[in-house]
């Protein structure tokens, strides 16, 4: 008996359009040219089934913290975060009046240490021409001469001593080392802080990436240099085209992720700006990207090979695709070869279909997946 009740058509999730076509399976003749209803899928997996997504932030490639080389009393800070800066520019001023009397303090010492040797160097020519004369012993020529190199050195390293104390006094205005933009500010004017705290982070201009992070079971899937695809939040659907630029060789303690740079290509990198949330989609190319179509939809077709039920889109009709199948599943098997993603698989109800029969395909939610005047397109007799 063959005939079905519409709950039990309702439990098992049969499309009740499929059920009708089947209806009249109870030995009697089906007539030429009837148009059956039949369930369509797509095969699984493919280009789109097999894009993993991952969460990221728009971030600078280049990300400088700036800090003084001094420590002091911040008492001046012209930037805030998200000023646009150039090379050059200051930034932040240090409370300069101890260094500039470091500097004076140097500027003193090398005064003595110059008259100190001219001092020496004037002792020095005396004694030159008094040991020439006989008049003193070399060893107390000797004896001044060593003086002098002595003051020499003195005023050289109390000169050296002056150019750090400027260079010191120098440091106390915080300047940008290149165009960027700021991205933190971390102190404020008033506050004392040390040497190398950070004060800013500065943004370069010369490039713009996403931060994501990739999962430790699947670290060996990705490679620098994979071509991804990058959608922002603010505008679904518009997948901008990267490159996978840096991944980190060790993962994070914490979250046991390992962290990864994706490179924006060409015109992308202008088209996004710091800290917007974006999503990374990375193809797969393990054994998930395979295509793969259920179980029921497997035929026998010629000569004993496994086949499927294609629906031509032109002429509503159906013809036995020969496949390639890889190892079967539970529910599905992969597709190795014979079909493209865009394929009509009939998906139930093969063993009832003949070579060219018209057809009504429709989707699991009873719906038609082709236009009515394809679909009902009659079959020509035989």
């Amino acid at each position: 008996m063959c005939s079905v009740s519409k709950a039990n058509a309702r439990s098992y999730g049969i499309p009740l359009l499929l059920i009708l076509g089947l209806a009249g399976c109870g030995g009697q003749a089906e007539p030429a040219g009837t148009v059956r209803p039949v369930l369509v899928v797509h095969p699984g997996g493919g280009a789109q089934a097999a894009l993993s997504a991952y969460a990221g932030e728009i971030r600078a490639r280049e990300e400088s913290p700036l800090s003084f080389r001094v420590g002091g009393n911040l008492i001046r800070r012209n930037v805030d975060a998200g000023a646009q800066v150039k090379q050059g520019q200051v930034l932040a001023v240090l409370d300069a009046d101890d260094l500039s009397l470091q500097a004076q303090a140097s500027q003193a010492q090398l005064a003595a240490a110059e008259a100190d040797l001219i001092r020496a160097r004037g002792d020095r020519d005396r004694y030159a021409k008094l040991v020439g004369e006989k008049l003193v012993s070399q060893s107390t020529y000797d004896a001044q001469n060593a003086a002098y190199k002595a003051a020499e050195g003195q005023a050289r390293a109390a000169r050296a001593q002056l150019d750090v104390a400027r260079n010191q006094a120098a440091y106390s205005q915080l300047r940008a080392p290149h165009d960027g933009v700021i991205a933190t500010r971390q102190a404020e004017a008033g506050q004392v802080v040390a040497a190398g705290q950070t004060i800013f982070t500065l943004a370069a201009d010369d490039g713009r990436e996403v931060a994501i992070a990739l999962p430790e079971s699947r670290i060996r899937d990705f490679s620098v240099g994979q071509p991804v695809l990058v959608e922002l939040w603010n505008a679904p659907g518009e997948r901008l085209p990267g490159l996978i630029r840096e991944i980190s060789p060790a993962a994070d303690a914490q979250t046991r992720t390992y962290a990864a740079r994706v490179n924006l290509v060409g015109a992308a990198a202008k088209a996004v700006e710091l800290g917007q949330s974006a999503r990374v989609y990375v193809q797969e190319t393990g054994p998930d990207a395979a295509l793969s179509v259920p179980l029921s939809a497997i035929q026998r077709g010629a000569k004993g090979a496994t086949a499927v039920w294609v629906v031509d889109t032109q002429s509503g009709k159906v013809k036995s695709q020969p496949v390639q199948l890889g190892r079967y599943g539970e529910t599905d098997v992969p597709v190795l070869g014979g079909l493209k993603a865009s394929d009509w698989v009939v998906g139930a109800g093969g063993h009832l279909l003949r070579e060219g029969q018209p057809v009504t395909p429709v989707d699991r939610d009873n719906r038609p997946v082709l236009s009515k005047k394809v679909a009902a397109a009659p079959a020509k007799a035989d």
